[in-house]
């Protein structure tokens, strides 16, 4: 049974901007609630990214890993499923909430018998393998961000989820050009170069994209009840994310870019706001050369990861990189 009434007061803080003030969990129904609905929105976001590091090619260290501002223990979970065991030395969920550190470990344990968690901080950051982060930008000052980002940098890798706003966004954008001399850059991105967005003509843009729920979840009645009641639009799953390794990053082909957000339609072409080596800028691709891309454009699909060719800024050949 859900707590809406508790879902409801989440929601308050969450747009309020006050979530980062005090605990918000409560009672062990709270984090029920939340990981049974806001939790598993975040869970879908964790599913693209992962999925696309294993599109890429690229594996998990083997050692321990570190869920920080674990909450509900989403990320850790959503690690394990896409990774499996097999690397994980232990599963160390942190967050500053003590009942919900006792949450996400007990429901890792739940669906990972055999998993070693581990509650608290580590008191050695540098045994961490993989340091996932998730939603904690907003709920962190200025000088708590800083510690992070030393802790992050003791890591051997970084993943590292938040909602895809223009504030979220170019905070990562930050903590990627400063940690960069220490790590290779996995993800988004498709080089290791400075970040395009930081370029003065692109000061409106920032590095988002879109994951995609279930199909089920549109028909679901308890789905409908939650975006009706706390006025939330299921389709839309915004996010960025930053992903950095001490190892070698796997092999990127040198025509590979990324099509930031969305494609813009018009009558006869469409813009696509492509980052690659070369930086961050408008790429022009006209209907009559492709029209199966633009009716798939149209109907919201649009793969984040292509290969290109380009004259100027045309756009003249196009495919999904997979």
């Amino acid at each position: 049974m859900i707590d809406w009434t508790a879902l409801e007061r989440m929601r308050a803080a969450f747009l309020a901007g006050t979530a980062g003030a005090a605990d918000y969990w409560r009672h062990d129904a709270d984090l029920a609630a939340y990981d049974a609905t806001f939790a598993q929105r975040i869970g879908w976001k964790w599913d693209y990214v992962l999925a696309e590091l294993k599109r890429r090619g690229w594996s998990p260290p083997v050692g321990a890993v570190m869920d920080w501002g674990c909450g509900s223990g989403v990320a850790g979970r959503a690690y394990l499923d896409h990774f499996g065991m097999t690397d994980v030395k232990r599963l160390r969920v942190s967050d500053r909430s003590v009942l919900a550190m006792e949450y996400a470990a007990r429901r890792a344990r739940e669906k990972y018998p055999q998993l070693q968690v581990v509650v608290g901080e580590s008191p050695a950051p540098a045994e961490t393998a993989v340091l996932l982060l998730s939603h904690v930008l907003t709920e962190l000052t200025q000088e708590q961000i800083a510690k992070l980002v030393e802790l992050a940098a003791a890591a051997q890798s970084l993943i590292w989820v938040e909602p895809g706003t223009f504030e979220a966004s170019l905070t990562l954008i930050a903590i990627r050009e400063r940690l960069r001399g220490l790590f290779n850059v996995i993800a988004p991105c498709t080089h290791q170069s400075p970040c395009g967005i930081l370029a003065p003509q692109n000061e409106p843009h920032w590095c988002h994209h879109f994951a995609a729920p279930p199909p089920g979840v549109f028909t679901d009645s308890g789905w409908a009840r939650f975006a009706n009641l706390l006025g939330i639009n299921l389709r839309d799953l915004p996010l960025s994310f930053l992903v950095l390794d001490k190892r070698p990053t796997p092999a990127v082909p040198p025509d590979a870019a990324r099509i930031v957000g969305r494609p813009r339609i018009y009558k006869g072409h469409a813009l696509l706001l492509g980052c690659d080596a070369a930086g961050v800028s408008d790429r022009r691709m006209m209907r009559r050369h492709f029209p199966a891309e633009f009716r798939a454009f149209k109907k919201g699909i649009t793969p984040a990861l292509c290969r290109w060719k380009l004259e100027h800024a045309d756009i003249k050949s196009f495919q999904a990189w997979d």
